[in-house]
């Protein structure tokens, strides 16, 4: 088991089955060493997926837990596409897409579900840039939707 991947059972989480696309794009990209992971929704790792607007359906501490299940299904996606999670050498971006009712003002302690599980299996690497803005809609209803950019190790 890698590095990465022991934090993530001793934090006791489990990586999902990265999701497939929804839609006619591709699940990563990638320019030499950055990689460019497509969004991907809040849906835990029994397949359920986190639905309704913060501020109406949702509960903050709910969104967080939304955020925080997005962030590990890009890490499945990112293990789909490196073999390891432990190439991961730096987070450089994560936006944070969040499905807000009009008068709900807390996006960005919402996609703080994602950043801080990202910062406490990479420490210093999983420091990164985000935005977290607010959506009238997201597709599905999905509470919360987190792409990012990484840097990797190797080819």
């Amino acid at each position: 088991m890698t590095i990465i991947e022991s934090k993530l059972t001793q934090l006791g989480y489990q990586l999902p089955t990265p999701p497939e696309p929804i839609g006619a794009y591709l699940p990563v990209t990638r320019s030499g060493n950055i990689m460019w992971m497509a969004g991907v929704g809040s849906r835990r790792a029994n397949g359920e997926h986190i639905t309704g607007k913060l501020g109406a359906d949702l509960t903050l501490e709910q969104g967080y837990e939304a955020a925080r299940c997005a962030a590990l299904n890009l890490l499945a996606r990112m293990k789909a596409e490196l073999g390891d999670l432990d190439r991961v050498t730096r987070i450089l971006k994560v936006v944070g897409m969040v499905n807000s009712h009009p008068s709900f003002t807390e996006q960005a302690a919402v996609v703080d579900g994602a950043s801080d599980l990202l910062v406490a299996l990479y420490g210093d690497r999983g420091q990164h840039a985000r935005s977290a803005p607010g959506m009238a809609v997201l597709p599905g209803n999905t509470a919360v939707i987190c792409d990012c950019v990484i840097e990797v190790d190797g080819p």
